[in-house]
């Protein structure tokens, strides 16, 4: 397995542990504390976000281009 690929697996798993803190912690706070539920709006709001930018990312084919290339 390439470098690259094997770091991009290591960020991609720490930041979705990341994330995984994050929205438990807003999770608890919307029960102890009632208007923390309005947090949920901008988590949502950044999990459409990178939704789109990962579908974008799969579906151009430019981006495509070099990996046709023989090296």
């Amino acid at each position: 397995m390439p470098l690259d690929k094997l770091v991009l697996i290591l960020v991609v798993v720490l930041i979705a542990a990341g994330i995984t803190v994050w929205l438990a912690a807003l999770a608890f706070a919307a029960f102890e504390v009632p208007g923390a539920g309005l947090a949920f709006i901008p988590a949502l709001l950044v999990a459409y976000i990178v939704w789109r930018v990962i579908a974008e990312r799969l579906k151009n084919a430019e981006d495509d281009h070099y990996d046709r290339i023989e090296k």
